[in-house]
């Protein structure tokens, strides 16, 4: 296992000990079938059910996190894609998201990262391959991916920022383990070029959401604005969803804070080199940490009442852990979301960008 001690430089802000509390009580929330659900009784999404697979593999918990790839392998549709919600015994919610989808991508090459164990990477292989197939069909001539698609296929009509950046990071992460495995891959290579392009240089490709945290960190968290470019933005918005001392809102107008989002923003930071402000921000996150490992998903202030009420999500349990593996260093897949330069690199398609922009122009 790879879970660390992470401390202020005077005191232990969370401990390996009781991150693997934490570990535990997400193996303890999953079905005998495998799916890990957001809470017991809840219901589980294949994006989270992907996320706690990652943090149940650093907490030594290889042989249930397998069990969950098998999981989604045994419900993965001929199509390639997953369902939005699945309750323990049936589908929720039947609309596809692409995001959702991809996102398994990103676990696989995680697990490759921690066991480098070629047998299991074959055999999600096709699983891989069929996930990102049916995403990029969703991918429109300027670059953007259209966030979902109706259960009888037919396509929502718009692209959302946060998920086609977690989507161009799955995207890599997807070539990566096609490279991998010795196979060629040069149609999603340009993809996930053409999706950066829009994501850094076509803000009105997506819907607007700007409300919304995610929106804010997700592209320096995914690798596509980055350096200088990510310190920026992140700067620019920092006061709207920061709020000191407590975490970061979910929404800017709210005071709504979410140990999930702290996290995740934290690694951002933690991606642009901002190490203190990352530090702070996990240390931020631990209020609301239970003594038993389990996390409240978000807090309002000034009650401090939690929200959703009674929510001690895995989803959130397993972005501790990622965030903490991600702030120590503690494994081999530590950079996964912090060190985008050992993922496949982003090719240039600003020539043919401008090349379809002549043509049109033309006709």
């Amino acid at each position: 296992m790879w879970l660390p001690d992470i401390s202020d430089g005077t005191a232990a802000v969370v401990t390996a000990a009781s991150l693997q509390s934490t570990v535990d009580y997400i193996a303890e929330i999953q079905l005998p079938n495998g799916m890990v659900p957001w809470f017991p009784g809840g219901h589980a999404d294949p994006w989270n059910h992907n996320e706690a697979l990652m943090a149940l593999s650093l907490g030594g918990r290889r042989a249930e996190a397998e069990r969950g790839f098998e999981w989604l392998r045994s419900k993965q549709r001929p199509d390639g894609s997953w369902h939005q919600y699945y309750l323990a015994d049936r589908v929720e919610q039947d609309k596809l998201d692409a995001n959702c989808v991809a996102y398994v991508a990103a676990a696989v090459w995680h697990h490759w990262l921690l066991f480098e164990d070629r047998g299991f990477l074959e055999v999600m292989w096709p699983t891989v391959t069929a996930a990102i197939d049916f995403v990029l069909d969703l991918q429109t001539p300027r670059g953007e991916i259209i966030w979902a698609r109706h259960a009888d296929g037919t396509p929502w009509s718009f692209a959302l920022l946060t998920g086609s950046s977690s989507m161009c990071h799955s995207l890599r992460c997807a070539i990566a383990v096609a490279t991998t495995l010795g196979h060629s891959r040069p149609d999603w290579e340009l993809s996930a070029g053409r999706l950066a392009r829009v994501i850094r240089e076509e803000p009105d490709a997506f819907a607007p959401k700007h409300r919304w945290a995610m929106d804010w960190y997700y592209p320096v968290l995914c690798g596509v604005i980055v350096g200088d470019e990510g310190r920026a933005r992140l700067a620019e918005r920092f006061d709207a969803f920061v709020m000191e001392g407590k975490g970061v809102r979910c929404v800017s107008d709210r005071p709504w804070v979410t140990a999930a989002e702290t996290c995740e923003a934290m690694m951002a930071h933690l991606a642009v080199g901002e190490v203190e402000r990352a530090h702070r921000l996990f240390e931020w996150a631990q209020t609301l940490r239970e003594p038993d490992g389990r996390y409240w998903t978000g807090i309002v202030y000034p009650e401090e009442v939690h929200f959703p009420g009674g929510e001690q999500s895995t989803y959130t349990a397993a972005a501790v852990v990622l965030g903490a593996d991600a702030l120590a260093g503690a494994s081999p897949a530590s950079s996964l979301f912090v060190n985008h330069d050992e993922l496949p690199a982003l090719i240039d398609t600003h020539t043919d960008h401008e090349a379809g922009i002549s043509r049109e122009r033309s006709e």
